[in-house]
């Protein structure tokens, strides 16, 4: 393997990214090979997220992917903003430090109409951000993010008996019967074949593994064109993200304008729909564009250039028998609000603890149709958000465009039509209010990465969740204090497997600004189930814990049909 650079390619457009080798499989060796458990297919953020999350639990993982390095080669900066539930998963990961270092934190956003403001937000000023010990956004490149994640995949690898990640391994056919799905599989080596209990495709938008199975995808296709420029200035702009609706200075058509880290800007130009988006992304087109914004004398580097088009699709399930869809190959929307990636990293944390439960004998294989009921509900949350963006962007000529005219003209004297006002909802974690994993009140609710004390150091709930090696946590509050005996009866309730843990708030565990508690409904006395991907399961007093840990057990119980 090579070393990973952070430097940026010279004499042309683009980034320097890190090459990794080719190593023999030991299906080419002649070796014999029993079915992998889990094989993953595609190491974008879903693929590579699940990958770690999987060798985390113990699940021996085998990921593949045809290219040999992270990113997409020309263009590798794609997906930029990652938002916090993505950056409490990174935490539970091991590679959240190494992100926050690297990237930019920001938490002002400012809309205009022309030259004037009409919209602006403060991100710390939002109750549903300030729980978490995380910020509510950074920004940085995802080739930084698949990079980190690549590292602590190869450093967990070797403690997990038949892990590997496969480079220049190219998919090109996929079978299934009701026990395993085997894949044929190219290398520079030739081809070989490929079994698995479970097959993860994170392929992408254009899966051969989808699409040789036939399955429909709905899908709507956008007549809006963009543009990116990555760019650095000499002088840079304010460490803000600035939105035109009609910029002046783009033929009164939107722009985005994001930091990113190594001081490089991204810039987002809608174009006209008839727009030759090759001509568009010429660096001398490029650069006229970048000097009508910031003034003939812009002293700037062009990092990157990138022309494309939006568009939105879902399958009806993200699970065809052995196969589990995971990010962009399941659902694709616009990326208004920073929602794709994070759709992807949010998949995968929500299918790594289910598979392994069912892996390591504490879950029926019925729990995973919950992952694709939960995440194709946010999929399709997400979709609509992103879709109502669109219309406000491009509306149609009548009565969209009439909307959003009286809108930016009442925003501009008015605060009430401020918050009419859509360049994109942030991305956020979606609940699971019709999760058949809902057991209790507050059920269905994401439960942020809170501060807390332990035994009069400062930790989190992740880290303690980490240190106590906890699949399940159980939370007790109030009066009904949990003994040992007591504790031992709550947790046998449930698959040993599975870890469950228990803790009490206010003994040796403070909730010290009663963050944790409120997120669980407001419990004052009694119980609640965290997941391991930091949803409430349910609460109920201490009377009712008994039958609120039975039911949840049963649901991972639950036979196939």
């Amino acid at each position: 393997m090579t070393t990973p650079r952070a430097e940026f390619a010279s004499g042309g457009l683009g980034y320097a990214l890190p090459t990794y080798d080719f190593e023999t499989p030991p299906e080419l060796r002649g070796l014999p090979c029993a079915p992998y458990p889990v094989v993953i297919v595609g190491g974008g953020l879903g693929g590579l997220t699940l990958g770690v999350d999987l060798l985390q639990r113990g699940v021996p993982v085998v990921l593949i992917d045809e290219d040999n390095t992270v990113g997409v080669r020309g263009a590798s900066s794609r997906g930029i903003c990652y938002a916090q539930k993505s950056l409490e998963i990174f935490a539970r990961l091991g590679i959240y430090e190494r992100i926050a270092a690297k990237g930019v934190q920001w938490q002002v956003g400012r809309t205009l109409d022309g030259v004037d403001e009409v919209y602006r937000f403060d991100l710390r000023d939002n109750a549903a951000n300030n729980a978490s010990v995380q910020p509510p956004f950074i920004n940085i490149q995802q080739y930084y993010i698949e990079w980190f994640l690549v590292e602590r995949f190869l450093a967990l690898a070797p403690t997990v008996a038949g892990s590997s990640l496969r480079w220049q391994s190219a998919v090109t056919g996929c079978t299934q019967t009701a026990e395993a799905a085997s894949l044929t599989v190219s290398t520079p080596q030739g081809e070989y074949a490929l079994q698995a209990e479970w097959l993860i495709d994170a392929s992408g938008v254009n899966s051969r593994i989808r699409n040789g199975f036939k399955l429909p995808i709905n899908g709507i296709k956008g007549e809006d064109r963009w543009c990116i420029s990555d760019v650095r200035f000499k002088t840079e702009p304010a460490a803000e993200r600035w939105t035109w609706i009609q910029a002046p200075f783009n033929d009164n058509r939107a722009v985005w304008q994001h930091l990113m880290a190594d001081g490089v800007w991204r810039l987002d130009y809608q174009m006209a729909a008839d727009t030759d988006m090759a001509v568009a992304a010429r660096e001398d087109v490029v650069t006229e564009r970048l000097k009508r914004q910031f003034g003939e004398d812009v002293d700037f580097e062009l990092m990157w250039v990138g022309p494309y088009g939006y568009r939105s699709q879902m399958l009806d399930s993200f699970q065809h028998g052995r196969v589990l869809f995971v990010g962009d190959v399941a659902h694709v929307m616009s990326p208004f609000g920073a929602r794709g990636g994070n759709s992807a990293i949010q998949d995968a944390d929500n299918l790594g603890w289910k598979l392994a439960a069912v892996l390591q004998g504490a879950a029926n294989e019925s729990l995973l149709a919950s992952y694709s009921d939960e995440r194709v509900a946010a999929a399709a949350e997400n979709i609509e958000i992103t879709r109502r963006t669109m219309r406000f962007l491009a509306p149609k000529a009548g009565a969209q465009t009439l909307l959003r005219s009286a809108v930016l003209g009442l925003a501009k004297t008015q605060p009430f039509a401020r918050a009419l006002v859509n360049t994109g909802r942030m991305s956020v974690a979606n609940a699971y209010l019709g999760s058949r994993l809902n057991v209790g009140n507050a059920a269905g609710k994401h439960v942020q990465n809170v501060a807390l004390t332990v035994n009069g150091a400062a930790t989190t709930l992740v880290a303690l969740m980490a240190q106590m090696n906890a699949g399940l946590l159980i939370v007790g509050v109030g009066a009904g204090k949990a003994s040992p005996a007591i504790e031992a009866a709550l947790c046998g309730a449930l698959a040993a497997k599975l870890k469950p843990r228990y803790i009490h708030l206010g003994d040796q565990v403070i909730d010290p600004t009663g963050a944790l508690a409120l997120q669980l409904g407001g419990l004052q006395d009694g119980i609640a189930i965290i997941r391991p991907d930091l949803y409430c399961a349910g609460s109920a007093s201490w009377d009712d814990a008994p039958a609120l840990l039975k039911r949840f057990s049963a649901e991972l119980e639950q036979p196939s049909c």
